[in-house]
């Protein structure tokens, strides 16, 4: 008898990811990272010399896929975030995926990129940013001192972030060949912690963990965050710093024109040798 498998732990409120979105875009969101990111993915779109007819967009906020980029495909497939992390896309029925700025939010990651390659068609690719690493670090350790002062205590505010290297293994994991990625740190300078905050609620990123706090954080424990974050992390003109780093990834389905390791004792020529002729030489 086959055991079931472990389920992901569930991190994040997709529902209420969802209906922070919408508040966002109805407030006018600050897009200044997406536009980033949306930048650079036409570069490296264009940088691939192949054609994608059938494309599908994963829970990119807003409009990613624009002129230029978007009339070398035949269609384009939008999913829009909800609560499910099933997409819902054919075996081998496109031939490249996007997201940006979505998995970060992602519960089951690995399930969903086990999705994606199911989903891309042979020598099919994957390309997505996603934040991660240090992002948002000043903001975190300001918030931990200022509630271990203010509260002997310290709660969940800022979501987990995976780091490169989980990225890498999570890709290979999925059975994606051909592997890439790569951190783009973005550092953006505010007034204020609470200029920064207000921004972060204007793009929908704001703390839809699980287990949040679900009562008001105290008026002294806000000031005194600010005044830590001031203190540990402004420039010399008073202006803070946050850092934003960019997660990008990529990988192909499995094709046999794509470029093979070589097998174990294939090598025509050993490193020894090689070694020992540069001492020669």
């Amino acid at each position: 008898m086959v055991s079931n498998p472990i389920a992901a732990p569930v991190l994040f409120d997709r529902a209420l990811l969802r209906a922070r979105m919408e508040r966002a875009r109805r407030a006018g969101p600050v897009a200044f990272l997406l536009d980033r990111v949306r930048a650079d993915m036409e570069e490296r779109l264009q940088a691939v010399m192949r054609n994608f007819a059938d494309v599908a967009d994963i829970w990119t906020p807003g409009e990613l896929l624009r002129k230029p980029i978007a009339d070398r495909f035949q269609s384009i497939t939008r999913i829009d975030p909800d609560q499910s992390e099933t997409l819902r896309l054919q075996p081998a029925s496109i031939d490249l995926a996007v997201s940006a700025l979505a998995f970060q939010f992602v519960n089951d990651l690995p399930g969903v990129l086990a999705q994606i390659r199911r989903a891309l068609r042979p020598d099919g690719l994957l390309l997505a940013a996603m934040i991660g690493g240090d992002t948002l670090t000043e903001l975190r350790q300001s918030f931990a001192a200022a509630e271990a002062e203010c509260e002997g205590g310290v709660s969940p505010r800022v979501a987990p972030f995976a780091d490169l290297r989980d990225i890498g293994g999570l890709l290979q994991r999925a059975g994606l060949a051909l592997p890439v990625t790569d951190v783009d740190r973005v550092v953006v300078r505010y007034d204020s912690a609470f200029s920064l905050m207000a921004d972060l609620r204007r793009m929908g990123a704001t703390n839809i963990l699980i287990e949040r706090r679900r009562t008001p954080t105290r008026r002294a424990t806000m000031l005194r965050m600010a005044r830590i974050y001031g203190e540990r992390f402004a420039d010399p003109d008073g202006r803070i710093r946050a850092t934003f780093d960019v997660i990008w990834l990529s990988g192909w389905a499995p094709h046999e024109s794509q470029q093979q390791p070589l097998k174990p004792g294939s090598a025509t020529a050993s490193l020894e040798a090689a070694v020992k002729k540069a001492k020669r030489d």
